[in-house]
């Protein structure tokens, strides 16, 4: 072999080392954010299942308060009834 082939022969093994450097750090990478990804999906599943049971808790907190005539009309009997004298 001659010089030149040598040189050529070098810079392709060179890059070819380089290559599967990369090509491993690349795969470990990939698990990386598969157990990232993973991780992720958890933590929304739970995210989500305290959203669900917040708005379940308000939704029947909203059921069992009273609606705007009927405050008012709790107000006007409150009314009354603070009007009316003691009865002893």
């Amino acid at each position: 072999m001659n010089d030149i082939q040598k040189m050529l022969q070098a810079i392709i093994n060179g890059q070819s080392a380089i290559k599967q450097e990369l090509s491993g750090k690349i795969d470990r990478i990939d698990q990386k954010v598969d157990l990232l990804d993973e991780k992720l999906d958890k933590v929304e599943k739970n995210l989500t299942g305290r959203i669900d049971k917040l708005g379940k808790q308000l939704a029947y907190l909203e059921d069992d308060t009273p609606t705007r005539e009927e405050y008012d009309d709790l107000e006007k009997r409150v009314d009354k009834m603070s009007g009316a004298p003691a009865s002893q």
